[in-house]
């Protein structure tokens, strides 16, 4: 049976496959808050239901003591590969409610847009994923390849209990490659495939300058103030340009490539647009474009910074702890252990001696990641790309992190083709997120040519490809 028999299968129930997600978009599966734990057990109930109404089996919770993960295998395809599939049930919170046009957790249509909390992050191309894989037990009986579906509960918390997870259950987890349905084009137009993405570092800094706030009108002028530090602190961290001024930081960091720069120049970009949509001005590191600065460079970023009385009305008091979270994003080869040393050395540097400095380490950085551009995952999603297109698809590298990649990389040596159909404006994270419809269409053509693509191969070919010394980067 050829692939576009399921691939017509799936377009003529596109009604029934947006029914399907909005069920899914209705269950408030915020991971991040306590008071939404109700919704995440719902989540995983609708999905290993789902998954063993398709036919996998030995679906089963995956607990790394938080929020566990979701697991079910279809093995029917001896010697073909067997792949990952990737997706995250979890969503951000939808803080805050009085600026959605409507309801959140209630999916809606409007002007070709699936409104909700998840739609884009990314229930949506979750729902490609799982329905292209029913389609095909449903339809032809059989998979093109073994799959071993992966669901997490974690992913916008920075997955903490990732690790634990792919530890205790690697044997079951084993696989030549994984397609992620997370990790979003970059573009509506031109077809783009992530083959890399920047690491995160987080820490949080605390300054106390004194024992207790005390009355500016007795101390002003005499003691440090903690808030004035850190303000003086958090002001090192970078030159005028916006570029990171920490020698220690950057001093192990490899140039850029040419190639890199080169591929970083074909994907079309409008810095001016781009800076212009959110009211900003652009502001960074000279000698690199835009494009570069959000993807093969780090960058060092204050996500908050707190003390004093922040409340409302005056309060006349010198603040005597301080607060900030920073966020650093890694580019490949930045250790997160050596970037964070630098920047703890830099920061005891610049601290006064009589200033009381900690710093918090949540433990949660992972690396930069990257994927062979001869890979045989992109290859193959180069061939669907362009057959559905006619245009070479463009590689491009994420300026966000996606945990995944590089834990199934470092712990089970798996590489990860990211294959999303969401696109960047639609409002991730923000009140009104939605998922194009149109977007459901076209991951529901491409995710079952991809399969179909990998299963050309024997497991061993496909595992000969991907040992190849094949080092080229875009």
């Amino acid at each position: 049976m050829h692939v576009d028999t399921i691939v017509h299968n799936l377009l003529r129930r596109q009604d029934e496959i947006v029914d399907n997600l909005c069920d899914f978009l209705r269950i408030p599966s915020v991971s991040t808050d306590p008071a939404f734990i109700g919704g995440m057990r719902d989540a995983q109930t609708f999905l290993v239901n789902w998954l063993e109404r398709m036919g996998l089996s030995d679906v089963q919770l995956l607990d790394g003591g938080g929020h566990p993960a979701i697991y079910g295998a279809w093995n029917g395809a001896p010697g073909k590969p067997t792949l990952l599939i990737y997706g995250h049930y979890d969503v951000q919170p939808p803080d805050p409610l009085e600026a959605w046009v409507t309801p959140p957790f209630e999916p809606t249509v409007r002007d070709g847009r699936l409104y909700a909390r998840g739609a884009s992050d990314v229930k949506g191309s979750t729902v490609i994923a799982l329905e292209t894989i029913a389609a095909f037990l449903k339809v032809r009986g059989a998979c093109p390849v073994n799959v071993k579906v992966f669901l997490e509960g974690e992913e916008e918390t920075n997955s903490p209990s990732l690790r634990a997870i792919v530890e205790q259950y690697g044997d079951l987890l084993q696989a030549d490659g994984m397609i992620s349905a997370d990790g979003a084009r970059a573009h509506p137009e031109i077809p783009t495939i992530n083959v890399g993405s920047r690491g995160i570092v987080e820490f949080e800094i605390s300054l106390r300058t004194a024992e207790k706030d005390v009355h500016s009108g007795r101390y002003g002028g005499a003691v440090r103030n903690a808030v004035h530090e850190m303000a003086r602190i958090i002001a090192s961290l970078h030159d005028e340009d916006g570029a990171i001024a920490i020698p220690g930081l950057l001093a192990a960091l490899p140039p850029v490539s040419l190639n890199a720069r080169a591929e970083t120049a074909r994907f079309l970009f409008d810095a001016v647009a781009f800076v212009k949509d959110v009211g900003a001005h652009a502001h960074g590191e000279h000698g690199f474009s835009m494009r570069e600065q959000l993807t093969l460079r780090p960058a060092l970023d204050v996500n908050g910074m707190w003390g004093g009385h922040t409340g409302v009305g005056y309060k006349t008091v010198i603040p005597s702890t301080a607060h900030a979270k920073l966020s650093l994003r890694t580019v490949p080869g930045q250790d997160p252990d050596e970037v964070l040393n630098a920047l703890e050395a830099h920061l005891r540097a610049v601290c006064p001696p009589d200033v009381e400095l900690s710093i918090d380490d949540p433990g949660t950085g992972c690396r930069a990641f990257d994927l062979p551009t001869g890979h045989p995952l992109v290859l193959a999603a180069k061939k669907v790309l362009f057959e559905a297109t006619g245009q070479e698809p463009v590689l491009v590298r994420l300026g966000a992190t996606i945990p995944i990649t590089v834990i199934f990389q470092e712990l089970l040596g798996v590489q990860t083709l990211m294959f999303g159909f969401a696109l960047p404006d639609e409002d991730i994270h923000a009140p009104n997120e939605f998922f194009r419809l149109a977007s459901l269409a076209e991951g529901l053509s491409a995710w079952p040519r991809l399969l179909e693509k990998v299963g050309e191969l024997s497991a061993d070919g496909f595992r000969l490809i991907a040992t190849k010394d094949n080092k080229a980067r875009p």
